[in-house]
């Protein structure tokens, strides 16, 4: 049995129940799974895709997304999703890396292709809205399809997912969940929101994120419910679906519930339908919690990484909402604790770092096994959040992975700016850290050293960081600066930069 199988049996129970709603459109299960078998004739027939090969996919939210996922689960292929935020080097760097047999993306994101025929000439290439000059068109393809939808010895343990997070050695790397670890995963949502098949769940979030894809878009798939995507966030997309599609269900990071919570129409939109909304990816401002709880919708917390696929802490519908600050208990099929450095359980109410074991936590990081080394010990992985877990086992997070900056649902890592800086020839060292904003929640800001002799301007450290960075990672203002905080090997100590900082607002 692999993951499509659950769809596949979803087909048979309730052949015409809606599956995913986009745009007007009704995909339902009987459909859904039809699509899936033939993308995965296709894949295999057309393009030779077999068990443990990558297909990626470089497009906004639709229904061809969640297709390409279960197709690749049937073949035992791994889905390799990308930032549609990043730059177009990072994007490449990501595809080799990970060695992409296929790329399937939308016209939008066609400027990828001449760098990418550089760096990976054999790729394949398929357009999901456009036929690519060097490649063919999904509509195409699929009317080929022929032959036989499955490879040889694929069930639940091969991997299916390469997630790349960005991490403190300046590069990103490709998580990878296997096909149980959704399985798990979604048992685990299904029990966190009482998910069921008759729960209509509204997906605002990126599907090349987990939390998009993971905390209640499969799980509901998985269950037989109905989800609506949107092609992208805007909390005038999202009021008017959740007004006239009335779903049961969605999630949303801090930045969003602010979007649609200042939204002019947020008062006047109907919310009865909603029985929960779930928040996570950082520390949630309890000032934003309460404008959904004083319209009658509980909001429920989940804590985890896209190493815990990534439902791993949470908060229960049902359950007991009334501890502030805390994400929640262990989830029903994995186990967290907070230890310390050498490893060793911590008891109650002393903070330490949490390290979370179970079925859901990812196998490796793509063909890094040192970096894999670091994290996954006697099978825990070591997530780098500090937090504490009361008596009755609750857990509150304190602070964040190491230096991590997230800036409106999306990760910035210091390392990974700091060392594009570098390389501008005026740049003799710098360090990056987060500063506090109402409306992103945190901005990144640059304090640099220019090499002597050099002036260093701050709009063309701007014009160099595009060039290879997405702009949300860019920082929002230069502070030109003598020295930097260290420790004695000479590294930056960035918690020492933060106070300074912060001494100087």
């Amino acid at each position: 049995m692999d993951l499509s199988d659950l769809i596949a049996r979803h087909a048979a129970f309730t052949p015409d129940k809606p599956a995913l709603m986009f745009e007007g459109e009704v995909l339902r299960y009987r459909a859904f799974f039809e699509r899936i078998e033939t993308t995965a004739k296709a894949l295999k027939t057309e393009f030779g895709v077999g068990r443990g090969d990558r297909v990626a996919i470089l497009s906004l939210n639709r229904p061809d997304y969640l297709v390409l996922l279960y197709a690749c689960a049937r073949l035992g292929a791994m889905l390799v999703p990308l930032n549609w935020r990043l730059a177009v080097a990072e994007q490449v760097f990501i595809l080799s890396d990970a060695g992409a047999k296929v790329l399937v993306l939308e016209r939008a994101f066609a400027e990828i292709l001449p760098p990418l025929a550089k760096e990976l000439p054999d790729a394949s290439i398929v357009g999901l809205d456009f036929t690519p000059s060097q490649g063919c068109s999904l509509h195409d393809l699929l009317t080929r399809a022929t032959g036989d939808s499955r490879n040889p010895h694929v069930d639940l343990s091969c991997p299916l997912l390469i997630v790349y997070t960005s991490g403190t050695t300046g590069r990103p790397k490709g998580a990878v969940l296997r096909q149980e670890a959704l399985l798990w995963n979604g048992v685990m949502s299904q029990h966190m929101h009482g998910l069921n098949s008759d729960d209509h769940v509204l997906t605002v979030l990126p599907f090349f994120h987990v939390g998009g894809l993971n905390i209640q878009t499969t799980p509901a798939l998985h269950t037989g419910a109905t989800v609506t995507i949107l092609s992208r966030f805007t909390p005038d997309a999202a009021l008017t679906t959740i007004a006239r599609n009335r779903p049961t269900l969605t999630v949303l990071v801090p930045a969003t519930i602010q979007a649609i919570t200042d939204h002019p129409d947020w008062a006047a939109t109907d919310l009865s339908s909603l029985k929960a909304v779930s928040t996570g990816s950082q520390i949630v401002p309890p000032h934003l919690i309460e404008r959904f709880v004083s319209r009658g919708v509980p909001v429920l917390q989940v804590y985890g990484s896209t190493e815990t696929c990534p439902v791993a802490v949470y908060t229960r519908l049902g359950g007991d909402l009334t501890r502030a600050g805390s994400t929640g208990l262990p989830g029903l099929c994995c186990e967290a604790v907070v230890i310390d450095d050498a490893g060793a359980e911590l008891p109650p109410d002393i903070p330490g770092e949490i390290a979370v074991r179970g079925p859901n936590v990812f196998f490796e990081y793509w063909s890094n096994e040192a970096a894999t080394r670091e994290v996954l010990r006697d099978g825990w992985f070591r997530t780098g959040d500090i937090g504490r877990r009361d008596a009755d086992g609750y857990f509150f997070v304190h602070d964040r992975k190491k230096n991590m900056i997230i800036s409106g649902g999306e990760n910035i890592y210091p390392a990974e700016v700091e060392r594009v800086l570098l390389e501008h020839p005026d740049v003799a060292d710098c360090g990056v850290i987060g500063r506090p904003d109402s409306k992103w929640d945190e901005v990144p800001v640059a304090y640099v050293i220019p090499r002597a002799g050099c002036r260093a301007d701050a709009e063309a450290l701007k014009a160099h960081l595009l060039t290879q960075l997405a702009r949300f990672k860019v920082p929002r203002d230069f502070v030109f600066v003598d020295d930097l905080p260290r420790t004695a090997l000479g590294k930056v100590q960035h918690f020492k930069l933060k106070e300074i900082a912060g001494e100087n607002e």
